[in-house]
This record gives C-alpha cells, structure tokens and sequence, in this order.
C-alpha cells in the first residue's frame, strides 16, 4: 500500500449557502414593538412574499406565539397556505384580481381587502355560493398612497354597496383601513393629510352604519413614529424582521429591534493570481498587485444584487472584503490582499452585526435599494434553516416545521 500524502488541514465545512432565521430574535421584535405601541393597540404579523423572505409558516407561528394578534398577506394563495398549515389566527389578505379564489378564502375565514365595486361584486357571487357563510370583509380607503384604495369620490357608492350586502346576509364588513405613502420620511406633510382623510373616511363609514372589528393605517414606520395612526391596529412588515423601515427614522437597534436573517455561504476556492489579472465578467476589475482572490458560490440567482458588483461588503476570514468585480448569476469573487483562507471557510453577507458582519442594510446601500428588498429577494435555492423555534432556544429542524 503506497503512503498518503499529507493534506493541508481544511477549515470547517460550511453550506454553500445559508440562510440562517433567528425566530427567536423575531419573537423579541414582536414583544418589542408592542410594547411601542401599548396594550390597547393590536399588531398584524404581515407575512407576505414569504414573510419578507424568511419562510411564512414558521415566522407566523413564532409571531403569534411572542403575542401577534393578526397576521397579514398580499395574495389570497399566501393566505390559503397559512390555513392550509393549520394557522387559524385572524387573517387579512388585500391583493385580488379577478377570477381569484373568494369562495376558498371565505369558506377558510380570511377577511378580504375590498377596494372598489367590481371585487365586492365578486365577492359576494362568491359569498351567495359558499354554503351560507358570510364574507368577511375591510374596506379599504385610498387616503393619498393611489395605489390599492377607493378614492374619497367614489367612498359612499362602495360603502351603501357593502352595507346592502352585509343587510342581505352575504358578508360583513370588519374593517376599515388605509395604507400611508411617506411614514418613512418624518415629518412630511402628507402623513398628517392622510390621517385626516382616513379619519374623515371613516366617520362617514361609521355614520352610514358600519361597526369594524377594526380600523388600521399604520405601516412599519409610522408604528415606530406616528403614534396618531395607530387606531385599533398597526401592520408590522419590515419591522418584524429587524430592519429598520428607513435609516431617516434610525437604526433598528434604535428601535431595541434586532435582524432575523443571516445569510452565509462557503469559500468554494481560493488561489493566488499576479499583479494586472482582470476578475470577473468585463474585467471591472482588475488586481493592483499580486494577490490571493476567494470564490463565493451565491450569485443574483441567489438573490445577490447585481448591481452591487464592487460594492457588496463581506466578512470573509475574519475581515470585511468587498466583491471584487461583477457578481455573476451563482457566484462572485472577494480580494483577500493576500490573506490565506481556507476553502470551507464561511462568508457572511450580512446579518445583525455582531460579530463585524455587514448588515443587510449596507448592502442596501452599496446596491442603492432598500433593505426590504435585500432581505426578501434571497431566492428559494437557498435553504432557510430556523433556529431558536422554541423561547428554550432548542431548534427542531432546518425547515422550521418541526
């Protein structure tokens, strides 16, 4: 038998990619933001696009368990797979085009967002078929955002339509509710317009005969700053998961709110290469000097954003590296100015920073977006594996179902 020959040891394996939630640090952002808002508001988990990214059905469960009251989607098929999972919590899902599944969602108890005349036609069709169950449905008011909403002009015909359906049996309207357009900007005019409006939306509501269940136009920012917006309600989006809903407000540790997402990967090799060696697609850059280089399996295809080649801040040995070069659809390169890292070693693209790793909020600026799309663009190839699913701190599997 021929003698081996020795090998260099290799540091320890980590996954190509990960991305590690942390529902525990979720739960103390659920405690923490109501306890901004006080015992008499109730706070809507909003867990749409896959609760930002992080995986809906283990977010909301850990969102109801820290004391969430609602939970919140944008499509009626997000809001199906909650129920479909067994989640039973109040439900609101506003984003339907026609043709959607009313009768499912009102046979499941969802309440739908009604903003105009056609949906509640819908509706309540759908209500008539659903065995004698009525539809439970908010209204919801464009107060100045323009997108989804009724307009004021158009507020009295969907109003008497919706009481007329709701005095036949076919629904009942539980809510009223808007959306703001620059709670993230302090002080702009249009949050304080937009609250008298919405007020003045709903007094007519009120007037005409409707009793909501509860009334709501508090996004993530304004339930950390716009204490008249709270109502009965606040919708807690990017909050929930520790980012800060805009930088102009503060950090989320101003907040007391801490990041849920750490997203790593595995050094997949690393080699020295001479002064002048262009890196990457289009030779964007090009090494000053000889070098060692390391290679990052994670590319836009991953939810790495494009357009921070160059820019992107990642921990790699120890050191904060910037992507060096254009990053690729399933991998990007860092310059490790001649540092020997190991293949295996981890790479950290942003988490809550405790450990010097960037933020997802750095990359946010080094990609000129904002961190809410850094965070929920991660895309589905990689893995997200939930920890701390119990206040024991005990994690029961890497998909977050136990």
């Amino acid at each position: 038998m021929s003698e081996m020959t020795p090998q260099t040891p290799r540091a320890p394996h980590h996954p190509r990619a990960r991305a590690e939630i942390d529902l525990g640090a979720l739960r103390a952002n659920v405690r923490a933001l109501r306890g901004r808002v006080g015992p008499d508001v109730r706070l809507m988990a909003v867990v749409k696009a896959d609760a930002y990214g992080h995986g809906a059905v283990p977010c909301a469960r850990a969102a109801l368990a820290a004391g969430a009251h609602w939970l919140g989607t944008a499509t009626p098929q997000e809001a199906l797979a909650l129920r479909a999972a067994g989640i039973d919590a109040p439900l609101l899902c506003w984003l339907w085009t026609p043709g959607d599944p009313w009768r499912e969602a009102i046979e499941a108890g969802i309440d739908i967002g009604i903003s105009g005349l056609w949906a509640l036609t819908e509706v309540t069709a759908a209500a008539r078929a659903a065995a004698g169950r009525p539809a439970r449905v908010q209204l919801k008011a464009d107060t100045g955002l323009g997108r989804n909403g009724c307009q004021p002009s158009d507020w009295p015909a969907l109003v008497a339509e919706a009481l007329r359906a709701q005095g036949e049996g076919l629904l009942r309207v539980t809510g009223i509710w808007s959306h703001l357009a620059r709670a993230d900007e302090p002080g702009d005019p249009s949050i304080t317009a937009q609250v008298d409006v919405f007020r003045d939306m709903l007094a007519y509501a009120e007037k005409a005969g409707v009793e909501p269940e509860v009334r709501h136009l508090a996004n993530s920012p304004a339930a950390l700053t716009v204490p008249e917006a709270h109502f009965d309600l606040v919708r807690t989006g990017i909050a929930l998961y520790g980012v800060s809903p805009s930088p102009e407000l503060g950090t989320a540790a101003d907040f007391g709110l801490r990041p849920v997402m750490r997203l790593s990967g595995s050094v997949a090799l690393v080699k020295g290469v001479p002064a002048g060696h262009g890196v990457s697609y289009g030779h964007h850059y090009v090494t000053e000097r000889e070098t060692t280089l390391g290679l990052v399996p994670l590319g836009y295809a991953d939810g790495v954003p494009r357009h921070a080649s160059g820019r992107g801040p990642v921990l790699v040995g120890g050191k904060v590296r910037t992507v060096a070069g254009r990053i690729a659809m399933d991998q990007f390169v860092v310059d490790l100015s001649g540092d020997t890292v190991e293949p295996g070693a981890q790479a950290v693209l942003f988490g809550a920073g405790d450990e010097g790793e960037p933020t997802a909020e750095d990359w946010a600026r080094a990609a000129d977006t904002i961190a809410y799309e850094i965070v929920t663009r991660i895309g589905s190839r990689v893995p997200r594996v939930h920890i701390n699913e119990t206040d024991s701190g005990t994690s029961s599997g890497a998909d977050g179902t136990g």
